[in-house]
């Protein structure tokens, strides 16, 4: 399988044990699972270890997390146009592909744009633990969501 970690699950198990042992037993079990994170990801990790004053232990962990990804750059087409696609969904201006009945438009994130772009062109599965993603399923990207209840 491919996964896309989304900028959430990489803080999680760096900042979480208890969540860092659920997803190893659940991921990492098999190995021929490849895990790709993009590059605005990269970057919103990067950015909350440095406005929170990470420590050396919490930026070795995440250098550790991050040394086993695939970092996704944004420098296809590929992906330019699959963004444009999701927007344009999301906006409900796609004529080919109609928002489902009762389902508003909305406005996504510019980072959650470009992770759910790499997503569907990889056709991987987007793991998270929130929401913003759910209007795209199963139409355009495939989710597994985790509740994070339990880990708090």
């Amino acid at each position: 399988m491919k996964y896309v970690l989304d900028t959430n699950i990489v803080i999680l198990m760096i900042k979480n044990r208890k969540f860092n042992t659920y997803f190893q037993q659940t991921y990492l079990t098999n190995n021929s699972n490849l895990f790709y994170l993009s590059f605005v990801s990269l970057g919103e990790v990067s950015s909350i270890a440095k406005q929170n004053k990470w420590g050396k232990n919490k930026m070795a962990a995440m250098n550790l997390i991050i040394q086993e990804l695939h970092i996704v750059p944004l420098d296809n087409e590929l992906y330019i146009s699959s963004y444009a696609t999701i927007d344009a969904y999301s906006q409900g201006k796609l004529t080919a592909s109609p928002l489902p009945l009762g389902t508003t438009s909305r406005n996504m994130g510019k980072n959650d744009l470009w992770i759910a772009a790499i997503t569907k062109v990889l056709d991987a599965t987007l793991i998270t633990t929130d929401k913003d993603f759910n209007h795209l399923a199963p139409h355009l990207i495939k989710i597994d969501y985790i509740d994070i209840m339990p880990f708090q």
